[in-house]
Parts: structure tokens; C-alpha cells; sequence
């Protein structure tokens, strides 16, 4: 395989008379792209050490930085460990790396490397700094800018005295490089080193290779919209997003997992042979972290057995219920009164009576995040929906907005909040202008439209986006004064205080490309996937993937014949993609697009190798399990299915 590794050390008759004047180091070294991947550090920096320890210099250490050029993640790096002590910084990198460490530090920066030509991508920097590979980089003379690029001319021994106002008289949109030299130089006390450098000769005969154009450009724009990292996958929504709410004909049968919910199970308070009513608590939640689950329809109990699970894949205590075809009501199904009357602490009683968790995927309960133990601020209501195909919260939001406003407000006053947010992606024009409208008149309620991308959904990426709040590593969003709720999840609470219904039905969107008949429809939880997909006509071919919940997040359904859950917002059917593997080539593309800042090459090297320990060094617990990584993939690597394993192996502590 053809290593591109962008750049090599400076001879060692080019270093040593550099170094002769100048003590005190710290070098800086990238860990070099676009080669095969191994885990282990590159050997330029100890040739370094070697040389500067023959002259007798005083190194105050090197570090090992990946994709140096990521100036975001380069910027907090260099800040924690960059010594005081040092006064001289020596950077092995390509000129990107060089450029990037000289813009993020006052102290003088000098090339130890030379950048080379080569065929293939240059690297994948979103910065405004350029390279152009020219094999005899000036960097070390100039104070980390560069005379080929940043001067129009390209000038290697002074500028060209055609200035005016510090602008080219070539380019007059552009500052002259070399004024820039100048006043760096002049800024580091180094303007007589300058001046009195001999001629430098270019060598013209070596190919220029200009990587940076202006699709880079825009993307970097779109990339640091609002938080680091994230993706713009097609989002294929026009499948569903006109088409209205419907009623799913009643089940004659449902199947109704004791676990839908994050932390312990249900237990089963019915038994066999039972009857049941509509409302009526058939599951009693077990500790704090649990949730009470709630009859669907009115029947006998037929089983309380375990049954297939669609999201672990493992069978799970389940309750079946015989439909009786009555749909009968049970007395404890009521209004609760007007939410005025009622406290904080009865508004957080009845959502945790009713069964209500979080209905974007995680299925948390909604009750202990109303009882936070710190103060809140504001309740950020997500109606991003910015998983592609997804189209439920959106009809929720059109054709349920006096109930999505009023769950938010109850949301409010349980919580203690301030106000409320609602957050929508701009892709949902009918949307934010109904809630614009309707909350129009109500002081502590806004709707924020954020710009379309994913995973802005993700609740520390919607806070970073909205309120400008970053929740620490290993922390929640009520460190930050806040609460995340789900657009579904607040219509439930609606539901809970106005009619007493418990969460026993949602709105699922069945659509994707291989689905005959999208649509959304409100489903009663229990119902089998299968008879959601015959009702809707089926899926076309055979070559199909099928998914409950969102393309990216979704869980993949070997069988059908598992019921839907509380927090089901899709079932989506996709052509299968069948991806064959290589070695990973460290583009760096995966850390481009992480917006929890991590480095899942690393997840993908470890997890092979059983190194749980290196996983967890590299922050994997903190891993959202987007998948942008995986989106964006070069060598097709399965990294989110890597990375759950690793999580597992942690937890077990293997």
C-alpha cells in the first residue's frame, strides 16, 4: 500500500547548524494520514531527540498529536501541555501542521520537516491555512507563514516593495504575506534572523500540489455550524413528511415487553387469564431508574412469558394481551385538572404514574429528569427529528402543536424552569411556523430554527447548538441548567394531564425506499412490526434491510414478529448495503466528523485487538454511537458495531 505520509524529517546536516543558536525545545509531531493505520508512535520525533541531544540541547518534551492540522482539537491540546519553560517549538508535520502550531502559539515555531509531493489527498484540514507539498518548506525562516502561499508572487527572499495598505498589488483582496513575515518575525524578537538569512533558491523542477478548493471551503463552513463534527446524509424525508397522522387499525393481539425503558424492568402485576382495560398499569416499575407500563387494549391476559426483544435481540419478560374488540376504558383514566392547579410534584406524580420516558430512542424516564437534583434553567424541547427518513414529530408538531406547547409548559413548571425552547431544523418550514405562531403570545417559550444537520438531535449537541453550553465529559445536561425533552415525549404528557391516558400509543413512521405504502401512523404499543409492514403494503425486493427507529441509530430487524415500543419512532425499509471492509488508512475523516471530539479510528484498531484498556483511554464511554464515523468511512469499517463491543467488554471489565 502506498504510504502517503506527507512530509519527512529534515536532514540532519539541515538540522544541526539550525539548532546551533537556539535551546530550550518542545517538539510537536503529527502522528502522520492517509497511511495504513497502526497503533504506535512515528519515528521522526526520536531522530529529532537524537540529533538535539548530540548538540546538547534541553528538550522539553514532544508531543504526539493526531491530525495536527485539526486546528479545533490541535488549539485544546497544545493549550494543557505546551511548557512555559520552552522557548523555541520545533513541528514535524506536513505545512499544514507547521502552519496551524505557528497560528496557535507566540513563541517562534520552526519546520523540522519538509512536506512532499505526492498523488493523493494532502489531508483532510478544514483550516484557512494552505500547503502546496512543494518538498523544501520555508516555514523555519518565516515564523510558520508561508512565502509560497500566502504571498501572490510566491516571493522566497522579501517582498516585492508593490504593496499598498498591507494589501498585493497583484491581489488586492489579499494581504501581502510578507508584511505578515515581517510583523510575526518583528513580534518574537527574530527580525534581524531574518534579515540576515542567505538567498534562498527555489526548486522549480518539484511539482505543486494545491488541495485545499472551494467544496472544502463550504464544507468547513457547514462543519462548525453551531458544534464540532456532524454529517449531512441524504435525508430522504419527502417519502413522509406530507402525509398525515393516522389511526393504526387496532391490534387483535398485542406483545408488551416489561423493558422499554433505560434502568431495571418492569414487573408483571397480571397474570394469565386476566382481564385488562385500556390504561390499566400491567407492569410496576422496580427502583428509581424504572417505569410502570400500561395496557394498549382491552382482552386477556393470554401469557406473561418471555418474548423477542427488538433491540437486544434477547427474548424479555413480555406481557400478551387477547384483544376483546370493546376497547373499554379503565376508571383510572382521567383528567387530571387544569395544570394550573396542580404542583410541581403532582405534575412529576403523573408522569411517572402514565408511564412516560424519553420517545426519541433512549426511553429514559421522564419523571426523574423532572426531579433533577440541581436547578434548571430552560427546557430545550428537541424537534430536530434530524435522523434522515423520520418524519414522526414532525406531523406531531403540525397536527399536535396546542398539545406539544402544553406539555412544554407542564414540562416548565414541574422542572422550575425559566422558560422553554423549541428547537426545530430549518427542513421543517410548516412546522416552525405553526409553533411560531401558536407561542407567539407566551413570554417563557421560544422556537429556536437551527440549520439542518446531523446529529443535532443528540441532547449535548442540541444544548452546545442552542444555548451554547457545553455539558462536561461524563455529565448531564442538568450540569448545565437544562432539560432535553422529545417533542412525542411532551405530546404523552399532554395526553397524561388532559385525559389521563397513559403512554400507551405513538406516532411511528413507516417509510423508507423499499416501503410500498410510508406513512405515519399512531400505533398502540404492543403491535407487531410485521402486521404495521402488511398494512402498509409490504416491502418491495428481497435484497432489504429493515429498522426500527432512524437510519443511522435504528436497530436492524433479523425478524419481524416483534412488537412495537415506546420509544419505536420508525420502521424503516432500505436497500441492503453490503460493505466489504479494508484497513483503515487513517484519513482522519472520522475525527473530522465526531461532534464528541473523539478519535474512533482508534475504537476500530483496539477493538480488533481486544485492547479494552486503549479504548477506554480514548474516551469510548463517552460515544453518542451517532455513527457519522461510520458514515464517512473511506475503508467501510463497521466502527459503531466495534465500538458497542468495546463498550460491553468495559462495563464487564474484561
Amino acid at each position: 500500500m502506498v504510504d502517503y505520509t506527507k512530509f519527512k524529517l529534515k536532514r540532519k546536516e539541515e538540522l544541526a547548524p539550525f539548532l546551533e543558536d537556539k535551546d530550550n525545545l518542545f517538539v510537536v509531531a503529527c502522528n502522520k494520514c492517509f497511511k495504513e493505520f497502526e497503533i504506535g508512535d512515528e519515528p521522526e520525533c526520536s531522530n529529532f531527540e537524537l540529533i538535539a541531544g548530540e548538540q546538547g540541547k534541553t528538550l522539553h518534551g514532544c508531543a504526539k498529536i493526531d491530525f495536527l492540522c485539526n486546528q479545533t482539537l490541535s488549539a485544546k491540546t497544545l493549550q494543557s501541555i505546551l511548557p512555559e519553560e520552552a522557548e523555541n517549538v520545533f513541528v514535524i508535520s506536513c505545512g499544514l501542521g507547521i502552519q496551524t502550531v505557528a497560528d496557535l502559539t507566540d513563541k517562534p515555531v520552526y519546520a523540522a520537516s519538509d512536506t512532499m509531493t505526492c498523488t493523493g489527498h494532502h489531508g483532510m484540514a478544514l483550516t484557512e491555512t494552505r500547503c502546496d507539498a512543494c518538498g523544501q518548506c520555508y516555514l523555519n525562516l518565516t515564523g510558520g507563514i508561508c512565502p509560497i502561499i500566502d504571498c501572490s508572487k510566491s516571493l522566497v527572499n522579501g517582498q516585492c516593495g508593490g504593496a499598498k495598505n498591507g494589501k498585493c498589488e497583484v491581489n488586492k483582496d489579499m494581504d501581502c504575506g510578507w508584511q505578515q513575515i515581517y510583523q510575526r518575525m518583528e513580534k518574537q524578537g527574530r527580525i534581524a534572523e531574518l534579515l540576515n538569512q542567505p538567498m534562498q533558491i527555489r526548486d522549480y523542477s518539484k511539482v505543486n500540489f494545491k488541495f485545499i478548493n472551494k467544496y472544502v471551503k463550504s464544507v468547513r463552513e457547514k462543519r462548525f455550524e453551531g458544534y464540532y463534527g456532524g454529517i449531512h446524509p441524504t435525508e430522504n424525508k419527502e417519502f413522509s413528511e406530507h402525509l398525515a397522522l393516522m389511526n393504526f387499525p387496532d391490534p387483535l393481539t398485542v406483545v408488551i415487553p416489561m423493558s422499554q425503558h433505560a434502568g431495571a424492568p418492569a414487573e408483571p402485576i397480571v397474570e394469565v387469564g386476566q382481564q385488562v382495560q385500556v390504561g390499566q398499569k400491567i407492569g410496576e416499575a422496580k427502583g428509581f431508574i424504572s417505569s410502570h407500563v400500561h395496557a394498549s387494549i382491552s382482552g386477556t391476559v393470554t401469557a406473561v412469558e418471555p418474548r423477542l426483544h427488538p433491540v437486544s435481540g434477547t427474548n424479555a419478560l413480555s406481557i400478551v394481551i387477547q384483544s376483546d374488540g370493546k376497547n373499554t376504558i379503565h376508571e383510572s383514566v382521567h383528567p387530571a385538572g387544569d395544570l394550573e392547579s396542580l404542583s410541581p410534584e403532582q405534575i412529576i406524580d403523573i408522569v411517572r404514574e402514565k408511564g412516560i420516558v424519553g420517545m426519541g430512542g433512549a426511553g429514559f424516564p421522564t419523571s426523574v429528569k423532572l426531579k433533577a437534583p440541581k436547578p434548571i434553567e430552560v427546557v430545550l424541547l428537541n424537534g430536530c427529528e434530524c435522523e434522515p427518513l423520520l418524519t414522526a414529530d414532525h406531523r406531531v408538531m403540525v397536527e399536535f402543536a396546542d398539545d406539544v406547547i402544553f406539555g412544554l409548559k407542564a414540562m416548565i413548571k414541574a422542572s422550575g424552569a425559566a422558560k422553554g425552547i423549541i428547537a426545530i431544523e430549518d427542513n421543517k418550514p410548516d412546522a416552525i411556523e405553526v409553533l411560531q405562531e401558536k407561542t407567539a403570545d407566551i413570554p417563557n417559550i421560544e422556537v429556536v430554527v437551527a440549520k439542518t444537520k446531523y446529529p443535532q438531535g443528540a441532547e449535548k449537541m442540541l444544548i452546545k447548538r442552542v444555548l451554547g453550553r457545553e455539558v462536561p465529559r461524563g455529565g448531564l445536561p442538568l450540569d448545565v441548567g437544562a432539560i432535553v425533552s422529545n417533542i412525542s415525549t411532551v405530546k404523552a404528557i399532554s395526553d397524561a394531564i388532559q385525559t389521563g391516558m397513559p403512554l400507551i400509543q405513538r406516532v411511528v413512521s413507516v417509510t423508507g425506499e423499499r416501503m410500498n405504502k410510508p406513512g405515519n401512523y399512531i400505533v398502540k404499543i404492543g403491535t407487531s412490526i410485521k402486521e404495521i409492514i402488511d398494512h402498509c403494503g409490504g416491502i418491495k425486493g428481497d435484497d432489504v434491510t429493515v429498522k426500527m427507529g432512524g437510519l443511522m441509530m435504528g436497530f436492524k430487524l433479523g425478524n419481524l414478529d416483534v412488537p412495537a415500543l415506546k420509544c419505536s419512532n420508525g420502521i424503516i425499509a432500505y436497500e441492503t448495503v453490503i460493505k466489504e471492509a479494508v484497513e483503515c488508512i487513517k484519513c482522519g475523516r472520522c475525527v473530522d466528523v465526531c461532534p464528541m471530539e473523539l478519535r474512533p479510528l482508534y475504537y476500530t484498531k483496539y477493538a480488533l485487538s481486544e485492547e479494552w484498556e486503549g479504548m477506554k483511554g480514548q474516551n469510548v464511554m463517552d460515544c453518542i454511537e451517532c455513527g457519522c464515523c461510520e458514515y464517512i468511512c473511506s475503508s467501510k469499517i463497521p466502527i459503531v458495531e466495534r465500538i458497542k463491543i468495546g463498550k460491553i467488554a468495559i462495563r464487564e471489565g474484561k
